[in-house]
């Protein structure tokens, strides 16, 4: 009978114990490699890896390596290749070859030779049988051949170098092939917060518990964005490194069978815990006592340590009720001046707590040996493919440091009720009968009281978006829109309101003409601006309280018949124009100030007055120079002008709309035989005078 050695990777120069084991060839399918050219190969029951030897470095000179393979009946074998890369072109001294079958009746499948070769696709032969044959001569290169075998019904079959980088998918399944801790390559990271994407993918998944090196399996892998830190850790034979930021991670989907069973949560009583013996001493009128309720993971203290250091100890947890068990993470004494730790163990089960089982992996006649820390202070997880179903579990120390101390924690799930009651537990390990513990060793006490059962979560998965998350992600944008039209509805009803305000009173003056600002900013804007703005406008509420002479009909009834408001420096008038045009200005007659005065209730202003059937069809404009220029056609030729205010009675309000007079009469007042302003009692309105012209 032929065997496979498989090789586990330990904690990179640390110089610890690497474990191997044994896989013991059974009938059904036969596993074998012989010569002298072999290199760490893995040859499981339905998937494998094989490589040349000093793979990734150079392979020797003038060696051979035959590798015969056979997988249950009825089934064929494919191979994919990680590295191809031999010398020789001409495939006579350096070589790989796959045959068809074994013995002298094989049959060639495929022959391969250079460097650097890529072969993508799937080599498959015929048969359930297959033997690769590797040769090389006198060579000065190459790095030799590594590759990854599997029944044909895993047709996603990948190798133990692919990467999280060279699959893009967000989520995607591939089934990896026995023996990836033959590779070279290094993790980063670890669960539950996933691995660099640099990391090879069947690698990080012996690390983390999803697959066994020894059989390999299928994966479930979920890619999302990377984090900033990723820690380094020892699990299942891996020592993953720590590494910075990267674009993205991956960890795998699981069944969530991976929570704390109750030892550092309290959740299992210190009545639950026993070992074979206690650890006491004396010192300096100290008692010490390193008890089994000291190996609670975290818990602060002495640990458990046995009275003597020998592969006769044990450390027995009872769960009160038949638990499945996934995995053990363990740590030393955690204490700096007692840096005692297990650095190998195995692991019993029992559901009486009398007929004792060792656990071992499938397919295989061999004790499986965990190993343990390799310091006093950090965790290792082990993981169990398959998992164990019992009540009691023991931890059973084979090499330690200095002397044994223990702190642990169980991983693993209640078993679901349903399977309990209807199926009945298969046994998925060949069990063997466990020495029986020396005479003195205490045996674990049977409680009837049951414990509180801790919460189960399945801690290897990358947090995922809930609806809640989701509905928000949709309400957010909606209630900022209806906000925004909100705000926009009131800010336009605002501005609304506000012009229909100040749209009520046409008449009334804005807001600008009122202040001194704008009276002294239009002695500087342009004519034309002036004559725009400075026109005297009448509020509703004025022209409300205007009374005249007889049924004269208010402002605001027949707009078309009343005469504009007074225009300053108006030269040419609209063919619509009310206005008689100028004929310019009256020797002796300076333009009065366009200012208002007050109006009374009782008099009647003269512009507001409609114009006669019978008279002028212009009215007489009054010329305003703001500037107070003399008048070009003034009989006084003097050269100082003088404009002064001063009050004028209310007859100086109304025109002298004469028909037959002259259209070049510039007065708007009437005036008494000596040119002056006739004065009145009731003054109510401060006119402005003329410019009158001084002698010099």
């Amino acid at each position: 009978m032929g065997r496979a050695v498989m090789v586990g990777r330990g904690p990179t120069g640390a110089g610890v114990l690497v474990l191997s084991i044994l896989i013991i060839l059974t009938t059904e399918s036969c596993r074998a490699q012989k010569g002298d050219g072999c290199g760490p190969s893995v040859l499981g029951p339905s998937s494998g890896t094989l490589s040349s030897l000093g793979y990734p470095g150079t392979y020797p000179n003038n060696t051979v390596c035959e590798w015969e393979i056979s997988v249950p009946r009825g089934n064929r074998i494919h191979f994919r290749f990680a590295e191809l890369d031999i010398e020789n072109s001409d495939c006579q001294v350096n070589y790989l070859r796959l045959y068809n079958g074994i013995g002298p009746e094989r049959s060639e499948i495929v022959k391969y030779c250079g460097l650097g070769l890529k072969v993508k696709e799937l080599i498959e032969s015929t048969g359930n049988q297959v033997t690769v044959q590797f040769m090389s001569g006198t060579h000065h290169t190459g790095r030799g051949f590594y590759l990854s075998y599997s029944t044909t019904e895993h047709s996603d079959l990948i190798t133990c170098l692919d990467k999280g980088t060279d699959f893009p998918q967000a989520e995607f399944s591939k089934y990896c092939p026995a023996g990836c801790l033959t590779s070279t390559e290094e993790i980063s990271g670890t669960i539950p917060n996933g691995y660099r994407e640099s990391s090879p993918l069947c690698v990080a998944a012996v690390h983390a518990g999803v697959v066994s090196n020894a059989v390999g399996g299928r994966i479930s892998v979920v890619s999302s964005k990377g984090i900033p830190h990723y820690e380094g850790t020892l699990a299942n034979n891996v020592t993953s490194t720590g590494g910075t930021l990267s674009n993205s991670l991956f960890t795998f989907r699981t069944n969530g069978c991976y929570g704390t069973l109750g030892l550092e949560s309290g959740g299992v009583a210190d009545t639950q815990l026993s070992a074979s013996s206690v650890w006491e001493w004396n010192k300096f009128g100290q008692h010490s006592e390193w008890v089994p309720s000291g190996a609670r993971l975290k818990k602060t203290g002495l640990p458990w340590a046995p009275s003597q250091s020998d592969q006769q100890q044990w450390l027995q947890i009872d769960l009160k009720r038949e638990k499945r068990i996934t995995g053990i993470t363990t740590t030393g004494s955690t204490l700096r001046e007692y840096q005692y730790y297990v650095s190998a163990y195995r692991v019993l089960y029992s559901n009486d707590g009398q007929q004792w089982y060792i656990y071992r992996e499938t397919n295989s006649t061999q004790d499986k040996i965990f190993q343990g820390n390799n310091n006093y202070l950090h965790e290792v997880r082990n993981n169990f493919i398959p998992p164990m179903e019992a009540r009691f579990v023991r931890i059973n120390p084979t090499l330690w440091h200095q002397r044994i101390a223990l702190k642990l924690e169980l991983l693993g799930c209640q078993i679901p009720a349903a399977r309990r009651k209807t199926v009945p537990k298969p046994r998925t390990i060949n069990p063997s009968r466990h020495t029986p513990p020396p005479p003195g060793t205490k045996r674990p006490p049977h409680l009837g009281q049951t414990t509180h059962t801790p919460d189960i979560r399945n801690t290897t998965m990358p947090p995922h978006t809930n609806k809640d998350v989701a509905l928000a992600a949709v309400l957010v944008p909606v209630l900022v829109m209806v906000l925004t039209a909100l705000i926009l509805t009131v800010v336009c009803a605002w501005h609304w309101r506000n012009r229909k305000k100040s749209s009520e009173g046409t008449y009334d003056l804005p807001h600008w003409d009122r202040t001194d600002w704008w009276k002294s900013m239009k002695q500087l804007l342009p004519s034309k601006m002036v004559e725009t703005e400075d026109s005297v406008r009448y509020s509703s509420s004025e022209v409300g309280r205007i009374t005249g002479r007889g049924a004269v009909p208010r402002l605001h009834a027949e707009p078309a018949e009343y005469a504009q408001p007074l225009v300053s420096g108006v030269t040419t008038l609209g063919p619509r124009s009310t206005f008689k045009p100028d004929e310019g200005p009256d020797p002796g007659y300076s333009d009065p100030d366009l200012y208002d005065a007050p109006i009374s209730p009782d008099v009647y202003h003269a512009y507001a007055e409609p114009l006669p059937a019978s008279g002028s069809e212009y009215a007489t404009p009054i010329v305003v120079d703001m500037g107070c220029h003399p008048s070009g056609g003034s009989a006084l030729n003097q050269p100082t002008n003088v404009c002064s205010f001063m009050g004028a009675g209310a007859a100086s309000l109304l025109t002298r709309t004469d028909s037959g007079q002259s259209g070049r009469s510039a007065y708007d007042t009437p005036k008494n035989a000596t040119g002056q302003v006739t004065p009145t009692e009731d003054l109510t309105y401060q006119v402005p005078q003329s410019c009158t012209q001084k002698p010099t």
